[in-house]
């Protein structure tokens, strides 16, 4: 197997949010590696979902800079910031906090 190395100056896959905000997407062997700028007021459910038409599925993650408010399916809130490390279960929200874009990575190894 060969060794992978990708930047996200030239992602396998940059997305276009609705309000502006943005995610790049590199695709190693196993997994994906994404880095999402999300602008003030981004939400995923009215920005990114209806681009996708799919339910929220299970979401890998870690802030590096502003915050990100996050619900489960019940409506449990909490809300994620720098350097820390997050999953959100299927059916889940998430949305920027405060008036300062959020910086954040995303994980998910491939389906087999």
């Amino acid at each position: 197997m060969d060794i992978v190395v990708k930047g996200f100056d030239r992602p396998d896959d940059l997305r276009e949010f609705l309000d502006g905000s943005s995610r790049s997407t590199v695709l190693l062997r196993t997994t994906y590696v994404a880095v999402g700028t999300y602008e003030p007021g981004w939400r995923w459910s009215l920005h990114a979902q209806p681009q996708t038409g799919l339910p929220s599925q299970n979401h890998v993650g870690y802030v590096l800079s502003g915050r990100l408010g996050v619900s489960d399916a019940t409506g449990r809130e909490q809300s994620v910031g720098p350097g820390e490390a997050f999953e959100l279960p299927p059916g889940s929200d998430a949305w920027v906090e405060g008036d300062e874009p959020c910086l954040a990575l995303d994980f998910d190894r491939f389906s087999s």
